[in-house]
């Protein structure tokens, strides 16, 4: 069986899965795929390897990009398409540039670009949503499978901007898509869903179904957005923002002797546009029975992100109603 399937038939959730980025930095690369795409395919290795050191802790992810459809090995392109994107939700923007050579890409501050400081890279980008669908056979075989006809029907309905990508985590939740600029990454998707996803994203909205969450948000911030746009009905994308989740003390026996915090429990405030807040208290909770995370490897236990109490906020300085559980 593979991983798609046995996550599909356990009933896995999508929601709070969605790989961590604040910006991302793509750049168009056609031909084959090796499994750790930056340094197995038609991108030098040397630069490859380059820009996966000077991401290392600047909240930017990378990834290559190619259009849908036959992947002739033709060597190198002309042109490359190159796209950064920033998701968080005060400020998003999409910057594109067609490079011959991406050796200078090296040179970008990818610190900047993780804050949200574009650098006056390329030009804005002004199109429909960007649809990036994960199809990289060679790390997983369901998002070959299941991405790249996903990638394909897209491509042949008018109106979108579609691209096969390396690697969006979650190879079980196959296929998976991210759309650009707010990041929000979905799951188990079928067209006629992407298709209803990508007409949200163009209304500047979020369509709930089969949402992993914004990529923007560390795992227990997309568990306790999510959590907020259901209770409140919210599909806004620029609606929430989610602020660092701290760790809380436990509520249910597990803490350290001396009564410290629990590392796998966070306390998150989500803050709306209007003034509003709420803070979630989430746990992090294993997945049983084991199960593959990915084609061909062993049994693991991935874990969920478990809103266990939800309440409203007060802002600083002032009295509202809390939840007594909820650290912060």
């Amino acid at each position: 069986m593979t991983c798609a399937a046995a996550s599909a038939e356990l009933g896995e959730a999508v929601a709070a899965t969605a790989a961590v980025a604040r910006t991302w930095l793509l750049v168009e690369q056609p031909g084959p795929w090796g499994a750790k795409a930056l340094t197995s395919s038609r991108l030098d290795p040397v630069l490859g390897r380059a820009l996966e050191d000077a991401a290392k802790g600047t909240g930017v992810r990378l990834g290559l990009i190619r259009r849908p459809g036959r992947h002739a090995d033709t060597g190198q392109p002309a042109m490359r398409r190159v796209i950064v994107a920033h998701t968080a939700p005060d400020d998003p923007w999409v910057r594109t540039a067609e490079v011959e050579d991406p050796a200078g890409l090296a040179a970008l501050d990818l610190a900047a670009l993780g804050a949200g400081d574009h650098l006056g890279f390329g030009s804005a980008y002004e199109g429909p949503p960007i649809a990036l669908v994960c199809t990289n056979g060679t790390r997983d075989r369901c998002c070959a499978v299941a991405g790249r006809p996903l990638a394909e029907a897209l491509a042949a309905s008018a109106g979108h901007e579609v691209w096969e990508t390396t690697h969006l985590g979650g190879h079980r939740f196959a296929p998976t898509m991210l759309v650009l600029p707010h990041g929000y990454a979905y799951g188990r998707l079928d067209p006629a869903l992407a298709e209803d996803v990508l007409d949200a994203a163009a209304a500047g909205l979020v369509e709930d179904g089969n949402c992993r969450g914004r990529s923007t948000w560390p795992r227990a911030g997309q568990a306790a957005e999510l959590a907020v746009r259901n209770l409140i009905g919210e599909r806004l994308a620029g609606a929430l923002s989610v602020e660092p989740p701290e760790p809380a003390p436990a509520v249910d026996g597990n803490a350290a002797a001396n009564g410290g915090p629990d590392p796998r429990t966070w306390s998150v405030r989500v803050v709306h546009a209007d003034g509003r807040a709420w803070r979630a208290l989430v746990a992090e909770v294993p997945c049983e029975p084991p199960r593959p995370e990915s084609c061909g490897a062993r049994l693991g236990t991935p874990t969920r992100m478990d809103v266990i109490a939800l309440a409203d906020a007060a802002p600083p300085g002032t009295s509202g109603r809390r939840d007594p559980t909820l650290a912060g």
